[in-house]
């Protein structure tokens, strides 16, 4: 069985593949204006000194995501 966890159960080198946003609202849209949909592959590169944003390169981009908004991106570890 596959096990979904959200985006910040991944460490640094990890891959996932996104399997749902709950994300609602303005945060939803910009997600999904950069292409985190399902089944997109998202890398984590890293997190910030104090942990909070963390890096994630998404279709070739460098994307810092909050962990707050992290929570609401169900993933896939792969």
């Amino acid at each position: 069985m596959t096990e979904i966890n959200c985006l910040n159960d991944i460490e640094p080198g990890q891959t996932a593949k996104v399997r749902e946003l709950l994300s609602t609202g303005s945060i939803r849209r910009r997600l999904l204006d950069i292409g985190l949909i399902e089944n997109t592959e998202v890398e984590c590169l890293g997190r910030s000194p104090a942990g909070d944003p963390s890096a994630f390169l998404i279709r070739g981009a460098v994307i810092a995501i909050r962990r707050e908004d992290c929570r609401n991106i169900l993933i896939v570890k792969e």
